[in-house]
C-alpha cells in the first residue's frame, strides 16, 4: 500500500479551505480535491460553522447570456484566460485567483455605490463556467465596437456581435439599489410641494435640483398676502 505524501495532503487542505472561504458548494471540493467527503464535510464546518448547502449545482448555459451575468461572467472569464495562458497558473489556482481580482474589482465598484450587495457571480458558477467552456459548450466572441471578448453561446454566429455593453437592453442598470433608492426618493420629496401654491411648489422643487425659480417673491408674497387676509377675516 502506497503512502499518502504529507505534503500534498496538507496542500489539499489548504486549497480546500481557500475554497471554502470563497464559497465553493462541496461538488465542487471533492471535483479539485482527493480530500474524502467526509473531510471536506468537517472541514466546512470548522471554517463556516455550518453544514454545507445541498442540492444540486447550477445547470443551464442561458443564466450566463443574461445581460448583468454575460458582463460579469465575461471579466472573470478573460482574467481566467490569462491566468491560465501568460501567467501559466494551474486551471485550479487560476480559478482562485481569478476569482479574488474579480472580487476586487465588485467591491471597488460597490464601495462607488454602482452595484448590489452581493456579487453577481459566485465562485461556483464561476468554476461551472470554466466546465462550459472546457466541454465545448461556450465560446468567447468578440464584439465588433468596442472588440472586447464575451461569453456567447458556441457555434452561434460571430459576425456582427454586439456586446451588452455597447448596446445595453432597456432595463439595464436596474437594480435593487437603485430600485430601492427611487423609492425612498418618491416616499420623500413630494412631501412638502405637494400641497403648496403653484408657485411655491416651483420654489421647493428648484431648491432641491439646484435651480431656483425667478417667481420666488412673488410665490413669497402670494403665500404672505393669503395668511395676513386670513387672519383679518
Amino acid at each position: 500500500m502506497a503512502t499518502r505524501s504529507v505534503v500534498q495532503e496538507v496542500k489539499e487542505i489548504a486549497l480546500a479551505i481557500e475554497l471554502i472561504e470563497l464559497g465553493a458548494r462541496l461538488q465542487l471540493l471533492e471535483a479539485e480535491t482527493s480530500l474524502s467527503r467526509e473531510r471536506l464535510v468537517r472541514l466546512y464546518k470548522e471554517v463556516k460553522g455550518e453544514s454545507p448547502p445541498k442540492g444540486m449545482l447550477p445547470f443551464s448555459t442561458d443564466w450566463f447570456m443574461t445581460w448583468q451575468p454575460n458582463v460579469h461572467s465575461s471579466l472573470f472569464y478573460n482574467t481566467y484566460c490569462f491566468m491560465t495562458g501568460p501567467a501559466n497558473c494551474e486551471p485550479v489556482q487560476a480559478l482562485v485567483k481569478s476569482y479574488r481580482l474579480y472580487l476586487e474589482h465588485w467591491r471597488l465598484q460597490e464601495a462607488m455605490g454602482q452595484l448590489d450587495d452581493a456579487p453577481v457571480l459566485s465562485l461556483t458558477r464561476a468554476w461551472t463556467l470554466v466546465r462550459y467552456f472546457s466541454s465545448g459548450l461556450l465560446q468567447m466572441t468578440p464584439c465588433v465596437r468596442c472588440g472586447g471578448r464575451f461569453v456567447a453561446h458556441a457555434h452561434d454566429p460571430q459576425r456582427g456581435y454586439v456586446c451588452g455593453l455597447c448596446q445595453p437592453p432597456s432595463r439595464a442598470g436596474r437594480t435593487r439599489r437603485a430600485a430601492l433608492a427611487e423609492q425612498a426618493a418618491d416616499r420623500t420629496m413630494p412631501a412638502t410641494a405637494e400641497f403648496a401654491p403653484e408657485p411655491a411648489r416651483e420654489a421647493i422643487t428648484g431648491a432641491m435640483t439646484g435651480a431656483m425659480p425667478e417667481s420666488i417673491p412673488e410665490a413669497t408674497t402670494g403665500i404672505t398676502t393669503e395668511i395676513t387676509t386670513e387672519a383679518a377675516a
